[in-house]
């Protein structure tokens, strides 16, 4: 267990590894003592390939935005390991030729549908189902 002021983790917060629930619960309940709203930077080891890189260098937008700068998103492919490299050339080349810096918007429904019903896990307010070709699941 690791201690942080008065609270006690199971999971020591770690740079490069996603807040757990119980982080989150510690921010809302204890620091913020109230809804966190917004959440601006995350580490960029948590995040996909194609979430806009900060100025830093070490974290990413938070939300919706993806990365408009060809080169940057080049390297983000193989920093990523994304070898088969072949795969992405399609997503690549919709900035290939420039683009504009863009985010995109989502009302988030599964977020409004956990804190409206109470559900425990946010899969389960999910509206679609999870296995790949298997809808009666």
């Amino acid at each position: 267990m690791w201690r942080a002021t008065t609270r006690t983790f199971e999971a020591k917060p770690k740079w490069g590894v996603a807040l757990t629930e119980e982080h989150l619960g510690y921010l809302t309940d204890e620091i913020c003592k109230d809804s966190v709203m917004i959440i601006h930077s995350y580490q960029k080891e948590v995040k996909p390939f194609y979430v806009r890189l900060n100025e830093d260098k070490k974290t990413v937008a938070a939300g919706s935005q993806n990365e408009e700068r060809f080169e940057i998103l080049d390297g983000r492919v193989r920093e990523f390991g994304l070898t088969t490299k072949e795969k992405y050339e399609w997503y690549l080349d919709l900035r290939r030729h420039g683009t504009v810096r863009h985010s995109g918007i989502s009302l988030k429904m599964e977020h409004m549908l956990l804190f409206a019903t109470g559900l425990p896990d946010i899969k389960d307010a999910i509206p679609f189902p999870r296995n790949w070709g298997k809808a009666n699941n």
